[in-house]
């Protein structure tokens, strides 16, 4: 099969292949994302163009692209907060909702795209009362996170049910890429 290659610098992924024994090397591409536009569009664009650009620097490997993008009930794409203020706003909107997590993700080799995919999990708040939203805010967990939270993390709190991929909201959809690439398994691989 060959070297996998990680289009992204995002930890959370990093961990998740880590977690099943995937073994990759991890090459951001800088690629500049778009954050407009239908969600599950934006994030399978976002995913293509990042797996386009490392496969252009390695050909012969197979690289994954991904991108995760929060979409409140209004529609409006939550991407990560540019501060203190911003990410309040993010999980104001989310607060007592349903909201929806969508993780594109590209394989490519040679520089075309082989195979894509976009999972849609639908992620339930609790009302947040004005208390649990500082202590959330002051923990900074939000910083880099599309629509301000972890559920990972100390944002497991604000939630109250996920319905789907669990892993698609932390940052990469391992039953959807697995099924796109069983041989990425150790146990999968005829090598």
């Amino acid at each position: 099969m060959g070297e996998l290659i990680l289009a992204s610098q995002s930890p959370q992924r990093r961990a998740i292949l880590t977690q099943v024994g995937i073994a990759f090397v991890a090459r951001p591409t800088g690629v500049e994302e778009i954050d407009s536009g239908q969600p599950a569009a934006v994030v399978s664009q976002n995913a293509r163009h990042k797996a386009l650009a490392a496969s252009a620097l390695t050909p012969h490997a197979l690289v994954l692209g991904a991108d995760t993008l929060v979409s409140a009930p209004t529609g409006e794409i939550l991407g990560k907060p540019d501060g203190q203020q911003q990410a309040q706003a993010h999980l104001e909107l989310l607060s007592g909702t349903t909201h929806h997590v969508f993780g594109g993700i590209a394989l490519a080799r040679g520089g075309e795209v082989t195979s894509s995919a976009v999972e849609v999990t639908a992620v339930t708040f609790r009302s947040i009362t004005p208390a649990i939203m500082r202590w959330y805010v002051e923990t900074g967990e939000w910083e880099g996170r599309a629509g301000g939270y972890a559920i990972q993390g100390a944002g497991a709190a604000l939630v109250t049910g996920i319905e789907g991929d669990y892993l698609n909201v932390v940052g990469l959809p391992l039953a959807r890429l697995l099924e796109m690439a069983p041989e990425l398994l150790p146990c999968g691989r005829t090598e």
